[in-house]
């Protein structure tokens, strides 16, 4: 099965790289642990190199671990992930992770994980009211749910717009315009 899942997902798109295909695949059909480690070892390679994704793959490899219930390994990934975005100075996207990344652990009943994370994201970046105060992107049109390249989840308050309606993927960098499948 493992090799027709493989071939399966090579057909679609040449240039996205199929460890990428194969966690949101994972993500997606609920396998968190494998998708886990599959995100753990992009980020880890991304952020290696310095890449500009490394922080949306080690947000997401800690929410997969998260989801896995394997919280312990989870933490570590999240705080990676919102430490670039301290680092690079891209708050928008930190406030949108932060955001995110303590409704879900709250979800789960992880209240003093939020609460840990939320108490040293604010002992390591700049005081709130410096990105806080930033004016929210305006109405933005309806993006296909997955990217038609990689397969990765789409939301439009999280990706980067290209133009009014072209937003980029975080995760494959391939643009995705509204009405795509």
């Amino acid at each position: 099965m493992r090799r027709m899942f493989r071939r399966q997902i090579r057909k679609g798109a040449g240039h996205i790289p199929p460890i990428l295909q194969e966690a949101n695949f994972a993500f997606d059909k609920g396998e968190f642990g494998r998708a886990g480690e599959l995100f753990e070892q992009i980020a880890q390679t991304v952020d290696a190199r310095g890449g500009p994704r490394a922080p949306l793959f080690h947000l997401q490899a800690g929410r997969a671990r998260i989801y896995a219930g394997q919280t312990a390994l989870g933490i570590p990934s999240i705080k990676r992930g919102l430490a670039l975005l301290v680092e690079r100075k891209q708050f928008q996207r930190l406030i949108q992770a932060r955001r995110r990344a303590l409704t879900e652990l709250r979800e789960r009943g992880l209240n003093e994980e939020a609460a840990g994370i939320d108490a040293w994201l604010k002992s390591i970046s700049p005081e709130s009211s410096e990105f806080e105060t930033q004016i929210p992107p305006s109405k933005k049109p309806v993006l296909p749910t997955h990217c038609p390249q990689c397969g990765a989840a789409l939301k439009p308050d999280e990706v980067e717009w290209l133009d009014e309606i072209t937003a980029e993927c975080g995760y494959c960098g391939s643009p995705v315009r509204e009405g795509e499948a």
